[in-house]
């Protein structure tokens, strides 16, 4: 597996579809974003997009792993990389949102992100179709956060 920097338009859609099902919120946030993409046989099977948000802060916006990739531990590689590679470019922490419940929010927290902050009906607000995790509609948002330079004051 090589894990590397991209183009973000090299980030296959239908990738980032598994992680946001929304192709119009995809296309609001690829435009001067960061990619970190994990590849396989010059395949791209993971990709994680952050961009800055603030001086010293950056937002991942979509993380996703092919599903016949996925529970590899690629997602957990990624993410260290592409953390790495974020404090390369001088962030000092780390932002995200994801649902109220289900893996992804234990697979976050696993990795040392915390609770910032809730964001009531967000996902009903700002998504066209209804998205749904094992039977259970998101609804809310939580935003999470995770300091992950030296002097983090933000």
């Amino acid at each position: 597996m090589k894990y590397l920097e991209i183009d973000p338009k090299e980030a296959p859609l239908p990738l980032l579809l598994e992680a946001d099902p929304s192709d119009k919120m995809i296309k609001s946030y690829l435009p001067d974003s960061w990619c970190y993409a994990a590849k396989s046989n010059g395949e791209v099977v993971g990709v994680c997009i952050a961009k800055r948000i603030r001086d010293k802060t950056a937002e991942i916006l979509n993380i996703s792993v092919h599903p016949n990739h996925q529970k590899t531990g690629i997602g957990t590689h990624l993410l260290s990389f592409s953390l790495k590679k974020l404090m390369d470019k001088s962030i000092q922490r780390v932002e995200l949102g994801t649902g109220t419940f289900g893996y992804q929010l234990a697979y976050y927290q696993r990795l040392g992100f915390r609770v910032e902050s809730v964001i009531k009906n967000y996902f009903l607000e700002n998504y066209e179709e209804p998205v749904f995790e094992h039977g259970i509609q998101h609804k809310d948002m939580l935003r999470l956060y995770l300091d992950i330079g030296q002097n983090s004051d933000e």
